[in-house]
């Protein structure tokens, strides 16, 4: 079990630039007109709640993936990333040590208020649609098909982005309608693709990726990657070698914290009760194995901490 005393923890931030959003898990700042600073903290959500107890170096991992996928999928798409905080010096620059591992300076850009997911397994809200009507988000699928099964081909489904409470799936005709026909063609083209490279790399080191949400942004007129990318948080990360369709996978992401909760009689309304060690302990080492196993690195170790 992972010694949860020697690992820095980071719940709240308190930085000297004005707040530009303060969200479950990232606070993002104002460096200047052109760029933003995003910390990651060791907040963690459940149900659309954020839970009391943080999860130490949660929000490394989630910066430190994005910036090993931001670099292997630059020539499929651009991304927001300038730089990510790795000098104590600069930490204590921007005004907190613990900064370390988990800010990055990026590129402001013009949201698109869609959720660009995409689903190469039948899982999560996209099984239950399915046992209910046959489809997901409008899109046709084979009958027959098993819990965690593997699809056909990876489908986009898209959905609304929601500020406070649920996205809400919607059909990609509903998406045109909002963003316009062309947009809406270049993100799904661009989604498929960047689950397709990571789906196929995670795969040769032992990760099923499941399913997955990208967020865009538009700067001078280009489509870019913003926000985090094909994390423990924004994704479903199965085990290859214990897949077996059927049933619910063992998993590197926080499904693990959301079985907790639903075993503990909780009814998904805040306040959310506290995480037990064993179950904090068990979810920093999934998500560190996940960074293990995609980037080829320890976490703890790369961040000087061990």
């Amino acid at each position: 079990m992972t010694d949860l005393r020697t690992l820095p923890c980071l719940s709240e931030t308190r930085l000297p630039f004005p707040l530009f959003r303060r969200g479950k898990v990232r606070d993002t700042y104002v460096l200047d007109g052109d760029h933003l600073l995003m910390v990651a903290t060791d907040r963690i959500s459940a149900f659309d709640v954020v839970l009391p107890t943080p999860i130490p170096l949660k929000g490394a991992v989630l910066t430190m993936l994005s910036k090993f996928w931001f670099e292997q999928t630059a020539d499929l798409v651009p991304n927001h990333l300038v730089e990510v905080v790795l000098e104590p010096k600069r930490a204590a620059e921007l005004g907190d040590p613990n900064l370390v591992g988990r800010a990055m300076v990026v590129r402001r850009a013009e949201r698109v208020d869609i959720e660009c997911v995409v689903r190469g397994y039948l899982a999560g809200s996209a099984w239950e649609e399915y046992r209910r009507t046959g489809e997901v988000c409008g899109v046709r699928l084979p009958p027959g098909l098993r819990e965690a099964e593997r699809l056909p081909e990876a489908v986009f489904t898209p959905a609304t982005k929601a500020e406070t409470g649920h996205d809400e799936n919607i059909s990609f005709e509903r998406m045109a309608s909002l963003v316009g026909a062309e947009l809406a063609q270049k993100l799904r083209d661009l989604s498929l693709k960047l689950y397709g490279r990571a789906a196929a790399l995670a795969e040769g080191r032992g990760i099923i990726i499941a399913d997955t949400k990208f967020e865009f942004g538009l700067l001078g007129g280009q489509i870019i990657v913003i926000d985090e990318l094909l994390t423990p948080d924004s994704s479903r990360f199965w085990d290859a070698a214990l897949y077996e369709p059927g049933r619910p996978q063992p998993s590197f992401d926080k499904q693990y914290v959301r079985d907790w909760l639903i075993q503990s009689g909780w009814n998904r309304e805040p306040p959310a009760p506290p995480l037990p060690e064993e179950v904090v302990a068990g979810t920093v080492s999934r998500y560190l194995e996940a960074y293990r196993r995609l980037t080829g690195r320890d976490l703890p170790a790369e961040l000087g901490l061990g």
